[in-house]
């Protein structure tokens, strides 16, 4: 890829300011940002991440793009293609961040000019703490990028894989919309969703000096953004719903194995559960 390209990065977030880091350590000079909040784009811009930041008045900055990186959520996504989609450049090519695909890429795709292409991508990394400052170029290194080609030309796909391992991405994945979303549910949200479940306790007040790393480890992603993972579950409704009903179906099965004081059960269920693991990991 041409290193004089230009990217645009419209919502300077944590991802965003990830692809803003890893674009200029890959060696791409021309990098700007889109964001509401005049600090994060002042942030970015003094530490070295963007060539330039607007909060508006952004029509030549678009006008002049190679490639637009969307980092937003996906309601705020598609309102703003609504809203600005027609000022993107024929010729450009566009990705995403975001964590559902279905009742997402088609809408975009049908809102976009002729001569737009976008082509849907989740790159799998993230932490706790949220915000541009919080980004990091190496939170992309090694992790597994997710791209839903759809009817895209392979020449397409082909750039966004090279743009992915340039930023040091590891794995590549290709998939369909309902494919990804249905993994997504398992892998990503309801990690989520049991975090949130176990800290609701009334132990979770009292819990210092009588937990370590297993607590540790399963209330890590309780720290969350309630905006975005709301907007996130609720788009993925149906996915998600199903998959918290095979988690508690699970976990009935295991407290009515201990209610029962039933060991040759309990004990099948958790030996299962560990070969599961050491299985697949």
């Amino acid at each position: 890829m041409n290193r004089e390209s230009r990217f645009v990065i419209v919502g300077l977030g944590l991802l965003g300011g990830a692809y803003a880091r890893g674009l200029r350590r890959a060696g791409y000079a021309h990098v700007a940002a889109l964001d509401l909040k005049e600090e994060a784009l002042a942030f970015a811009k003094e530490k070295g991440y963007i060539e330039e930041g607007r909060t508006g008045e952004f029509q030549d900055l678009l006008a002049r793009a190679d490639y637009i990186i969307f980092s937003l959520y996906p309601t705020t996504f598609i309102q703003w293609v609504e809203q600005y989609g027609s000022l993107l450049p024929a010729g450009c090519l566009c990705t995403d961040v975001s964590g559902v695909k279905t009742g997402l890429v088609d809408k975009v795709q049908a809102l976009l000019p002729q001569g737009v292409e976008f082509i849907a991508s989740h790159p799998m990394a993230g932490k706790e703490r949220s915000g541009v400052d919080a980004s990091e170029a190496s939170l992309f290194y090694n992790a597994s990028y997710i791209l839903v080609p759809g009817e895209a030309p392979q020449s397409a796909t082909d750039t966004l894989v090279s743009l992915a391992k340039s930023m040091g991405f590891g794995t590549i994945k290709y998939c369909t919309q309902q494919k990804h979303d249905r993994m997504i549910a398992y892998t990503s949200q309801i990690p989520h969703v049991l975090a949130c479940a176990y800290v609701m306790s009334p132990r979770c007040d009292e819990h210092s000096g009588f937990s370590a790393g297993s607590y540790r480890d399963v209330s890590r992603v309780a720290r969350i953004n309630a905006e975005l993972w709301a907007d996130l579950f609720l788009a993925n409704r149906e996915e998600l719903a199903d998959e918290t009903e095979e988690l508690v179906r699970n976990i009935e099965r295991i407290r009515a194995a201990v209610a029962k004081n039933d060991r040759a059960e309990l004990v099948a269920l958790l030996s299962s559960a560990r070969e599961k693991k050491e299985k697949f990991g």
